[in-house]
């Protein structure tokens, strides 16, 4: 079982899009896949049209006192399996404070899955917390969405700085791409011709800034189940295509 976790500190950057979409394609590929919808706004449930209710909330989880599979639901699609979020999830920082193995629970919880799922895809909340650190320790690898902008590589460095500052981290690998790329806009071509030149953490794929990924909200599902042959659909296909070579 591999276990990718979409994730960048910054919001707005394609994190859920990318969890959604790839996850689809690994599941009908043939994978068995779970995705995890670690965000409190719940907008991985919204696409996969799951009703955002936890019994018990996210303690009921970390606790222990709710199984974690008992919170699986299943999707439309073949293969394809979600744990939704609620908003009880803004305090799971706090339950995580209060778990033994605080910066692992995440990790113990998953790991009894690994006999039912080839791909668990944790769909991450922007920010770093003590949620960040239990992904960063049970993830194989950080799909981190960057956008061709100065702020949004400045949060590319401080992750760097973060991880760095925390050898005992589970070593994953981190596979970072361009997301919401613009190439009518100068500064986006300068951005990502420099930063694919320097770091090989960073993916060849770019997902371009398009209204098909916006739509993904209109017609609550994965883009490539509506339209896979749009650009944006064959860039999420190139995408998962990359990170399954790189894994």
């Amino acid at each position: 079982m591999k276990v990718l976790a979409t994730y960048n500190i910054k919001g707005g950057v394609g994190k859920t899009a990318t969890a959604v979409n790839l996850a689809y394609l690994a599941a009908a590929g043939g994978a068995r896949t779970l995705v995890w919808d670690l965000d409190p706004q719940g907008a991985a449930s919204f696409y996969f049209r799951v009703k955002p209710k936890v019994k018990g909330g996210s303690e009921a989880l970390i606790t222990g006192r709710r199984a974690l599979d008992r919170a699986i639901k299943g999707t439309d699609y073949d293969n394809l399996d979600l744990i939704p979020a609620d908003f009880s999830y803004r305090n799971m920082d706090l339950e995580l404070g209060e778990a033994k193995k605080r910066t692992r629970r995440i990790d113990l919880l998953i790991r009894p899955l690994a006999k039912t799922y080839d791909y668990v895809f944790l769909d991450c909340p922007p920010s770093i917390s003590l949620v960040s650190e239990n992904v960063f320790r049970a993830a194989n690898a950080l799909l981190v969405p960057l956008i061709p902008t100065t702020l949004s590589l400045r949060t590319f460095d401080q992750l760097d700085s973060f991880l760095e500052d925390n050898p005992g981290r589970k070593k994953q690998k981190i596979l970072a791409f361009f997301s919401m790329v613009d190439n009518r806009k100068t500064l986006h071509r300068e951005l990502v011709e420099k930063v694919t030149a320097d770091r090989r953490d960073v993916l060849a794929t770019q997902i371009p800034a398009t209204s098909d990924i916006e739509r993904m909200g209109v017609h609550r599902q994965p883009l490539p189940a509506f339209a896979p042959k749009s650009r944006s659909g064959k860039a999420y296909a190139e995408l998962w295509d990359e990170v399954v070579g790189r894994l």
